[in-house]
């Protein structure tokens, strides 16, 4: 395929943040992490991207058996957390604390249309 001048690369995920663990005021559930994806702003948005798969990408400090340095770490997107849009993340490994704060992308797939 031949890009042309006007065309752009379509991308397969929209960009999220990682906020935090689904937490109360005494305990934090580090299994939960909750997610605020861009231009999801309320709790029906958030249904569109339930069961969509979510990647945290992020570089080892030394290579892996392959040569490279970039790590992932994959979840699902299991329910809204709240009304303003903000979406909970199981993933296969618990994120570590350098993951707050950090984006993540969410994929499109598998699509339920």
């Amino acid at each position: 395929m031949v890009r042309g001048a006007n065309t752009k690369p379509h991308r397969l995920y929209t960009r999220g943040k990682v906020l935090g663990y689904r937490r109360s005021h005494h305990l934090q559930n580090p299994n939960q992490s909750l997610v605020k994806i861009e231009g999801v702003n309320t709790s029906k948005d958030v249904q569109y991207y339930l069961g969509k798969r979510v990647v945290w990408v992020y570089k080892g400090k030394t290579k892996d058996t392959k040569g490279s340095r970039v790590r992932s770490i994959w979840g699902r997107i299991t329910g809204a957390h709240g009304n303003s849009g903000v979406a909970r993340a199981k993933f296969a490994h618990n994120l570590p604390a350098r993951a707050l704060g950090a984006s993540v992308r969410v994929m499109l797939y598998p699509s339920s249309i």
